[in-house]
Formats: structure tokens, sequence, C-alpha cells
């Protein structure tokens, strides 16, 4: 097992230990998740175990051995899966296996058959020859896992192996780690998916360096019985301003939207008497059951945001047409390939669409290309009425891009950040200081205004990304998996601010691998093979893939079976 004895990391310059004096026991045999937000520890705790950090204080044995003092011994048996992409891009995928059996001396005459096992068992056998870099994120992380399977380890980490790995990717991996789990083995998996969290055999939950919990996931949820519930059928026009004022309320922990419904837990049993006139306005309310991640928001005390520092810029749309975005026929061929094919639809002011599909699928290729990041090689798209092929400066005046990857440049502070951008969007000195004022404060970033921008953490980061995104005022919001690895409680924070923009009219363009996260979009897309295979509410995509044996799917078995049907029909 592991042992965790009063562990402790603090890094200079921090003010608070990255870790603080934590114990707990690791059994093997089981996956045990860590869970917890942005900058809890868990990758911390992760290095620590793997020989890669050395503690300030306290101690960490792996099997019986110390592993700050003996670790040549427990590298023996650990395999570990960093949360980067840490593999050669330049190298291909049987070369980085051969690079790795060779780091862990796998003996040459059992190499072959080793890669013959690992490339059937990750999928990976039809493109063993293939670089690394072409690989899709999916494809990535299962190279990544196999690289660290290349001796049978009996300590697996895994840091964060799900982030940006669409459903049926993720699952695939949950499939492959369990199968390498048995009574000696230990899996240690950090994520960002709190639905991954109901998976795990042990949880351990931290924050700011400490355990809020530890143990089964349900003994999490223990308690909130009777006190979550789902408001039916709340109509679209007000869905989002009733989930920011119940976010509000005192006796509400948490309120998300769930497609036409809301999804809220409060601070006490539900009241059908009482509660559906004077918090629901009347509405259908149905008491739904617990979920890890209601338990996770509650004990980080709940999601409430300060309207004093919501989103006050007010936009002024002049597209000239119903629709502020167009997709026409958009396609994009790379030689023979074709990676978008006649893709088509629009987005109305106000609306949130959302771009799904598995990794690989085509949707990347046509988010750039309305982003003018990439020229169609037929079809065209446009923002606020202007053509991306005849006139893309002047299209993408009209729109804000968030990247997935923090693109900023880190060596300027937050101010000269946005500065540049401002200026690169053309706004005068003088509105300029006027909008880099009040980002800094609508965005909680006044204490960071001089710092620089690659120190900050990633939440903030993401804050960060997104003032730059808005500055100018855009038509339209255009943002690339924008919460991918960032903590539950910041993502409720940024859709906060996101649902705002488009009750001012934006029109808002959204991928993501957070099926949780797609609920809150208007209308959804689903790519497949370069093609748009489904389009509908959230609602109505779970509607088109419920069986006798489900009767009420989430999103997420709605992603997966649609993708089946997609991919059997081809």
């Amino acid at each position: 097992m592991i042992e965790l004895d009063s562990l402790t990391a603090l890094f200079p310059k921090m003010e608070r230990p990255a870790l603080d004096a934590i114990s707990a026991t690791i059994r093997p045999g089981k996956i045990t998740g860590l869970v917890g937000p942005d900058g809890a520890g868990k990758t911390t705790l992760l290095r620590l175990l793997a020989g890669l950090l050395v503690p300030t204080s306290g101690r960490a044995t792996a099997f019986g051995y110390d592993v700050t003092k003996q670790t040549s011994r427990t590298r023996e048996f650990l395999g570990y899966m960093p949360q980067k992409f840490g593999l050669y891009e330049d190298l291909t995928v049987i070369e980085n296996l051969s690079l790795y059996a060779k780091l862990r001396n796998l003996p040459r005459s059992q190499r072959k058959e080793r890669f013959e096992e690992l490339l059937e068992f990750t999928g990976l056998a039809r493109f063993a020859d293939r670089l690394a870099r072409r690989l899709s994120g999916g494809m990535k992380q299962k190279l990544g896992l196999a690289c660290a399977l290349i001796t049978p380890p009996r300590l697996l980490l895994l840091d964060e192996p799900g982030v940006g790995v669409d459903p049926l990717s993720r699952r695939e991996l949950w499939r492959m780690v369990r199968e390498q789990v048995d009574d000696e083995t230990i899996a240690l998996w950090s994520t960002a998916y709190l639905d991954e969290a109901e998976q795990f055999d042990e949880a351990i939950l931290l924050n700011e360096g400490t355990i809020l919990f530890s143990g089964e996931p349900k003994k999490l949820t223990q308690g909130l019985e009777g006190r979550v519930l789902r408001v039916m059928n709340v109509e679209s026009s007000c869905r989002r301003e009733t989930v920011a004022r119940l976010t509000r309320h005192k006796e509400v922990v948490d309120a998300t939207i769930q497609g036409s419904s809301i999804r809220a837990t409060m601070t006490r049993p539900y009241d059908p008497v009482n509660d559906s006139t004077a918090l629901f306005d009347g509405r259908r309310v149905e008491l739904t059951t617990p979920r890890f991640e209601d338990g996770f928001i509650e004990r980080l005390g709940g999601a409430s945001f300060d309207d004093e520092k919501s989103v006050r810029q007010r936009f002024s749309l002049e597209c000239g047409t119903d629709a502020v975005v167009v997709a026409d026929r958009l396609t994009k061929k790379f030689g023979a390939f074709v990676a978008a094919s006649e893709v088509s639809f629009e987005i109305k002011p106000g609306e949130i669409f959302g771009l799904l599909g598995p990794n690989g699928a085509g949707k990347s290729t046509t988010f750039k290309m309305l982003c003018g990041l990439l020229k169609p090689t037929s079809g065209d798209g446009y923002v606020g009425g202007t053509s991306l092929r005849n006139a893309p400066g002047a299209a993408r005046a009209r729109l804000g891009y968030m990247a997935q990857k923090f693109s900023l440049y880190g060596d300027l502070s937050v101010r000269e950040n946005l500065n540049f951008y401002a200026g690169v969007y053309g706004l005068s000195p003088r509105k300029r200081r006027e909008e880099i004022s009040r980002a800094l404060g609508e965005y909680g970033l006044e204490g960071f205004a001089d710092a620089k921008s690659g120190a900050l953490p990633l939440g903030y980061k993401q804050r960060l990304a997104l003032a730059t995104a808005t500055i100018h005022a855009p038509d339209a919001l255009f943002l690339d998996e924008p919460t991918s690895g960032v903590d539950p409680l910041a993502r409720r924070e940024f859709w906060n601010r996101v649902n705002r923009f488009a009750a001012q009219g934006v029109a808002v363009l959204v991928t993501t691998h957070f099926m949780d996260e797609a609920e809150y979009c208007d209308r959804l897309a689903l790519i497949l093979d370069g093609c748009k295979i489904a389009e509908g509410t959230p609602d109505e995509l779970k509607a088109s893939a419920a069986s006798e044996g489900n009767t009420d799917p989430t999103l997420e078995d709605a992603f997966v079976q649609l993708i089946r049907r997609g991919r059997e029909g081809s």
C-alpha cells in the first residue's frame, strides 16, 4: 500500500503549502481518485510519489519503500503518465515505445511481443508508424498510457489523463486502466471530470493542500438526499437568469443548467408546499439522485458569484441578419483527406451553440475556418454578415477568440497583455485605458495586474484569456474547449460570465468535451468524420438516444450512442 504520513510540500514564494501535512492510506486492488480544484495539490502529490519532488517534511512509502530515500527501488515498479503529453512528437508511435522500453530496461527479447500487446490493447496497431504529433488527443493519451505500461507497474500514477479527451475515448481509457488493476496494483488517477470521480473505488478530495474527504465516492453524497432537485421545463428565455438568481439565494448551494431543466442543490431538504412558489416561480420540481459533484461543491462552500464583478459591458449588434454566425457548406481538404465536408449551421444573437465530436472528427477544423484561421476549400463562413472568405480581417474583427491552450504572452504582465490585444483590435488610447481598467475589475485581476501572465494560476489564466477575447465588445465569442483542466468552481464562474454575454446578445460558439457543460448550450451539432451527423437541443439529442435499456440517457450516453450509430452507418 501507499502510506502518507504528515506529507508537506512548501515551494519558495508560496503563501501556503502545496501539501499541508496530509496523511492517508491508499490500498492496492483499487483505482483511487485524486479530486480537487486547480492548485489543490494533486500534481504535487503525484510528483512526490514518482520521486520527481522531495517533500519539505513528512514521509511517503510505496509497498514499504520510502519514495524519497529509495527512489531507484520504487521506480522499478512505477508507471507514470504526466498531465501534459510528455512523449516525443517527432517520433512515431513504435519509436516512442522503443525508447521507453530501453529506458525501463525491458529485455530486447521481450520487446516485440510487449509492443504487439500494447498496440492491440490501445487500438494503436494501425498507427504504429504515425508521428506522435499527428495523433488525435485521445490517441496521444492512449500512447502515453502504453508507455507508462511498458513494464507492468505495481504503482500506476495518472495525472489527469482524460483532459481534452472526448467521452468515448475516456471510456476506453477507463477500460484499459481497469484491466491493469489487480490485487497487487495501485492506480492513482487525478481528474477534473467529476463524473469520472463516481467511478473510482476510493476518492481523495484535496483543497488548498489539505484533505477534505477520503473514502468511497458515494459516501460524499450522504446527507444530500432530499436536497438535490431539478426544476423542470424552464423557458430558454429565462433559463440563465433563473440560474443566476438561484445561485445568489442563501438557501441554494449550487445551480446549473441541464438542458431545459435546472439542477439545484439546497442547504436543507426541499419543501414541495412552500419552496416551489417562493424559489421556483411555481414550476414543477422533481427530486433527483445526488452526484459526487454535488457533494464536492458543498464541501468547497458552494458556487456563489459576486454580481458586482459580473459582466456589465453592453454589446451593440449590427450584423444585419438574423444569424450572427453562419457556416455555409464549409469544406476543408488536405490533399485527398477531407477534414470537414459541407458543414452548415447558424447561430443567432444571444444563442450558445455547441460543437461536439470525438477527437479527430473535424470540429476543430470547422472551428478554425469560422475563426478565419483556415481558408475553406469550398463553402464560406460569415460573422456579422461579413464573409470570412472575401473579407477575413473584417470578419475576425467582429469576433472574440479564446484558444484551448493558454495562448497569451507569458512574459508580458496581465496589464500588458490586455493593452496589446486592445491595440490589435484598434481601440483608441482613451478607450483602451477604460476597457483595461474595466477588465481588471470585473475579472478580479487587479491584484495580478503587474504579474507575468505565464505565472498565473490556471483559473486566472482563463479569466485573462476571456478578458482579452472580449475587450473589443465582439458580436460573436468563439471558445475552443475553454475549461479543459479547470476545476468545477472555476468552470461555474466562467459559465456565469458566458451566460451574461449571451444575455446581452452575443452569439457564442463553443467546443467542449465536458457533457455537463454542453448542457448549457441552446443547441448542439455533433461532428463525425468531417460530417455533421446530428443537430438539436441537448434534450432532443438525449431523446434520440433513448432505448428500452436506458429510457433517460445522459448527454454523454447520447454522445456515445450517436457516435456509434454514425460509425456503424458509415
